[in-house]
C-alpha cells in the first residue's frame, strides 16, 4: 500500500500548470493508468516490445486524484491527493514483488526560485515520467459531474493503442424506482457495472430519504435497506477489485470496464461520508487492486525448484527479462533527455532536468527502489548518456544563472527608481539604520541559486557562486550612475542626503551578506568588497561635498569685523552641523565615526583657517573680547563633534591655545605660551604665529621680534618635533602675505633672518 505521504507528494508535482489544460483529474488519470497497465505493463504475457528509437513510448501508471470540489473527507483522507510519478513504471515492471512506486517528495529551497520550479517546471516533469507526448492543450472548465478522460495514443507496428482523448462525463439520471436486489445483485455479476451502480444510488437515495423522515414503522425496512446495501456494495467493490487485479493478465476481457470503474470510484468518493455507503475509501481499495495485479503477475512467473534445473535462477531471471529492461530504460531515458536539453531555455527547466538526472533517477523513488534492489546487483544505475553531455547541461545552466541574477540586479534598480526616485519617497528606518530593502532582496537571490545548485551538484555550487558574485561587481557602479541621473537634480535638498546615508548604509550590508561566501571564492569577494569600498567612499564624499557647501559661507565670515559683534553665522553653522549630525547618526559603523571625523577636521580647519588671512586686526583692546568668543565657539564645536563621536580629539585643544595667545593682557606673557601650542600642533610655524599676532594687534615693534624669537628657539629646542603626519592641521593652512603687518625695516630684515619652521 502506498503511504498519505507518497500521495501528498504526488499531489505537489501534480498541480496545476501553468499554461496547460485544468487537471487530468483523480479518475481520469485512473481510467488512462489501468489501461496502460493493461495494455503496455512490461510483465504482461502479450506486452508489445518498444522500439529502440520510441522514446517516448514507455508504459505509465498513475493513480487517481480528485478532479473538481470533492468532499472534504474525502480530501482529509487521501492526504491531499493521489497522484503517482509514472517514474515508477520501471519499479512496477521488474519488481517480484513489491508495490508500485510513487513520485519522489519535491523540495525545493529556493527564494526566488522557490515553488516556481514546481509549477512552472511541470513540462519537464510530465516528460520525465516517459508519458506519450500529449496531443490536447486546451483548459476545460472543472465541473462537479464532469470527468475528463485523457488517454494517449501512438500507433506503433499498426497495432492499436488508445488514443489520449477528452472526455465529458455527466452522471445519468436516477431510476426510480430501484431495480430489486437481486436484480442489481445479478448486474454486478454480469459485469454490467454502471446500471448497477446507478441503481445502488438510486436505492441509496431512497434510504436517506427514509432516514429523514424518520417514521418509526420504517425501523425495520431500513435497517433491511441498510443490510441490502452494504451487501451489493461489498459484491461491486470485490468485482471492482477483480476487475482492476486481472487487468494486466486479461487486458482484452477488462479492457471495456475500467471507464466504468474509474466512474463509480469517482462517485462514490464524492458520496464519501453520507449514509448507505462504505465506511472506507474506494481509492485505497483501488490501490490494493493494482499491488494485488502486480503480485499475481510475479508470481506467475515459472520458478523451477533448483533439483530439477540447475540453471534455475537464470531461466527465471530470463523470463523476467530484468536486465534488458533496465539498459533499455538507461538508453531510451537518455535519449529522451537530449532532446528535452534542446527544448529546456528556462533556468526552472534546466534545474529540473539537472536534479531528475542528478538526483532523482539513482533515487529510492526509481532505479534505487527497495524493491529493485534484490534483483539490481551487478546493474548499473547510471543513465547512458554521451561523454559531454552533463557538463554542456551543467554550463548551459551556469549561464542561465548569470543571466538570471543580471536581469534581477536590474530589476532591482528600475524598482528602486519606480518605487523610490521618480515620487521622492522618503526611506523607512530598519533596526534603527536607515537604508533600502533591496540588500535582502539581492542576498536572497544570490543565496537561492547557490543553494539551488548544491542540491544538484557541489562543484555546480562553486561555479554558481563565483558566477553570482562576480555579476554583483558591476552592480555598485551601475546603481550609482542610475541614482544620478534620475535623482541628483534635487540636491542638496535634505532628501537627497537621506539617500546617500541610506545607500552607504544598504551596500555595506549587502557587502556584509556576501562576506559569508569569502573562504569558497575569496577573490571575487574581495573584488566585490573593493567595488563596494570605491562605491562607499563617492557617496560619503557627496556627503561630505554637500556639507561642505552649506557652511562654505558661514565659515568665511567668522574672525572678522562683523563676526565679532554678530552670532547670526556661528548659530547658522551649527544649525547645519546639527542637522547633518541627526544623519550621521543613522549611518552604520564604521562610516558615522570616520564621517564625523572628517566634518570635524573641515570645520575646525576653516574656523582657525580665517585667522592666517589676515582679514581682521583688534584694536582697542578688542582681543580680549575674540578670544572669550573664539574659546566659547570652539568649545561648542568641540562639544557638538564629541556627541557624534568623532576620532580628532586631538583637535579640541586648538581654540584654547588660540584664544590665551590672543587674549592676554601683558604682551610680555605670550612668548611662554607659545610651547603648548607646539606641543599640541608640532606643524605650527612663524607665518602661521604672525597671522595670530596679526589679528591680535597692539604689539609693538620689539614684542613682535621676542615672541618670533621664542618660537624658533623653542622649535630648535626640540618643542613639537615629533610631527604626526595623521595629525597635520597648520602644515598645509595657507597664509595670507601682508608686507604691512608691521612697519619699517627692521621687522623685515628681522623676518629674512628668522627660520620659517
Amino acid at each position: 500500500m502506498d503511504n498519505p505521504d507518497e500521495d501528498g507528494a504526488s499531489l505537489q508535482s501534480n498541480g496545476t500548470k501553468s499554461g496547460r489544460k485544468g487537471k487530468l483529474g483523480k479518475f481520469g488519470s485512473l481510467k488512462k493508468s489501468i489501461k496502460w497497465v493493461a495494455d503496455k505493463s512490461p510483465l504482461s504475457v502479450g506486452t508489445r516490445k518498444s522500439t529502440s528509437d520510441d522514446a517516448e513510448g514507455l508504459p505509465s501508471t498513475s493513480s487517481p486524484s480528485s478532479t473538481g470540489p470533492s468532499s472534504p473527507a474525502s480530501s482529509s483522507r487521501n492526504g491531499g491527493g493521489f497522484f503517482q510519478n509514472q517514474e515508477d513504471n520501471l519499479g512496477h515492471a521488474a519488481s517480484p514483488k513489491s508495490k508500485a512506486l510513487t513520485r519522489s517528495k519535491t523540495e525545493p529551497s529556493m527564494s526566488k526560485l522557490g515553488d516556481s520550479f514546481l509549477k512552472k517546471g511541470s513540462s519537464i516533469r510530465r516528460s520525465l515520467r516517459f508519458g506519450i507526448k500529449k496531443e490536447n492543450d486546451k483548459r476545460l472548465e472543472p465541473l462537479e459531474d464532469v470527468l475528463v478522460e485523457r488517454t494517449e495514443g501512438k500507433n506503433e507496428k499498426e497495432e492499436d493503442i488508445p488514443e489520449e482523448m477528452d472526455e465529458l462525463y455527466t452522471l445519468p439520471d436516477l431510476p426510480d424506482p430501484p431495480l430489486s436486489v437481486m436484480e442489481i445483485n445479478k448486474l454486478i455479476e454480469m459485469e454490467v457495472l454502471e446500471e448497477a451502480h446507478l441503481n445502488l444510488l438510486a436505492l441509496r437515495l431512497e434510504l436517506q430519504k427514509e432516514q429523514e423522515a424518520g417514521v418509526e414503522d420504517c425501523s425495520t425496512k431500513v435497517a433491511q435497506k441498510q443490510k441490502d446495501l452494504s451487501l451489493l456494495y461489498g459484491n461491486l467493490r470485490s468485482k471492482i477489485h477483480e476487475i482492476v487485479r486481472d487487468s494486466s493478465t486479461r487486458p482484452a476481457r477488462n479492457k471495456g470496464l475500467l471507464v466504468p470503474v474509474a466512474r463509480i470510484i469517482q462517485e462514490e468518493e464524492k458520496r464519501a461520508g453520507e449514509p448507505g455507503g462504505l465506511p472506507d475509501s474506494w481509492v485505497e481499495a483501488w490501490k490494493d487492486a493494482v499491488c494485488d495485479s502486480v503480485q499475481v503477475k510475479v508470481d506467475s512467473v515459472d520458478l523451477e525448484p533448483r533439483e530439477q534445473n540447475v540453471s534455475w535462477l537464470a531461466v527465471h531471471l530470463g523470463k523476467l527479462v530484468f536486465s534488458t529492461y533496465v539498459k533499455s530504460y538507461h538508453r531510451v531515458v537518455g535519449q529522451h533527455l537530449k532532446k528535452l536539453e534542446q527544448q529546456s531555455t528556462e533556468l526552472k527547466d534546466l534545474y529540473a532536468l539537472l536534479d531528475w538526472i542528478l538526483n532523482k533517477y539513482k533515487s529510492e523513488r526509481i532505479m534505487g527502489s527497495l524493491s529493485l534492489q534484490p534483483d539490481m546487483n551487478g546493474e548499473s544505475t547510471d543513465l547512458q548518456l554521451e561523454s559531454d553531455f552533463l557538463k554542456q547541461l551543467k554550463d548551459k545552466y551556469v549561464c542561465r544563472v548569470k543571466e538570471d541574477v543580471r536581469i534581477s540586479l536590474e530589476r532591482v534598480i528600475e524598482l528602486e527608481n519606480e518605487s523610490v526616485w521618480s515620487v521622492s519617497k522618503e526611506l523607512e528606518m530598519e533596526d534603527d539604520v536607515l537604508c533600502s530593502p533591496f540588500p535582502m532582496d539581492i542576498w536572497t537571490k544570490v543565496k537561492s541559486s547557490i543553494v539551488n545548485s548544491k542540491q544538484l551538484d557541489v562543484n555546480l555550487e562553486q561555479e554558481v557562486t563565483q558566477t553570482c558574485l562576480e555579476e554583483l561587481q558591476n552592480f555598485p557602479k551601475r546603481f550609482e550612475e542610475e541614482f544620478r541621473r534620475h535623482f541628483s537634480a534635487i540636491q542638496p535638498q535634505p532628501l537627497w542626503t537621506e539617500y546617500l546615508v541610506a545607500y552607504i548604509n544598504s551596500f555595506t550590508a549587502l557587502q556584509k551578506h556576501m562576506d559569508g561566501y569569502h573562504g569558497s571564492c575569496p577573490r571575487q569577494v574581495e573584488a566585490f568588497k573593493g567595488e563596494v569600498a570605491s562605491l562607499t567612499a563617492r557617496l560619503m564624499q557627496s556627503l561630505e561635498d554637500q556639507f561642505k557647501q552649506d557652511v562654505k559661507l558661514y565659515l568665511r565670515r567668522m574672525v572678522t569685523r562683523k563676526w565679532l559683534t554678530n552670532d547670526d553665522d556661528f548659530h547658522q553653522l551649527l544649525t547645519r552641523t546639527e542637522r547633518l549630525s541627526q544623519h550621521c547618526h543613522l549611518l552604520q559603523p564604521p562610516h558615522a565615526q570616520e564621517f564625523a571625523s572628517r566634518l570635524h577636521y573641515h570645520v575646525v580647519r576653516e574656523y582657525v583657517g580665517q585667522l592666517m588671512k589676515k582679514s581682521y586686526s583688534c584694536k582697542n583692546r578688542k582681543h580680549e573680547k575674540a578670544a572669550a568668543k573664539i574659546s566659547k565657539q570652539t568649545g561648542a564645536l568641540r562639544d557638538l563633534f564629541s556627541s557624534m563621536n568623532s576620532s580628532m580629539e586631538w583637535l579640541h585643544p586648538v581654540g584654547e591655545d588660540l584664544s590665551t595667545i590672543i587674549g592676554l593682557k601683558n604682551k610680555a606673557d605670550i612668548k611662554h605660551h607659545l610651547q603648548p601650542l607646539l606641543e599640541h600642533y608640532p606643524d605650527f610655524s612663524k607665518k602661521h604665529l604672525v597671522a595670530v599676532l596679526f589679528f591680535r594687534g597692539d604689539l609693538g615693534r620689539r614684542e613682535h621680534q621676542l615672541i618670533l624669537q621664542r618660537l624658533t628657539d623653542l622649535k630648535k629646542g626640540g618643542s613639537g618635533s615629533s610631527c604626526d603626519r595623521s595629525r597635520v592641521l597648520f602644515g598645509d593652512m595657507p597664509v595670507t602675505t601682508n608686507t604691512n603687518c608691521l612697519p619699517g625695516p627692521p621687522f623685515s630684515c628681522l623676518s629674512r633672518i628668522l627660520p620659517d619652521r
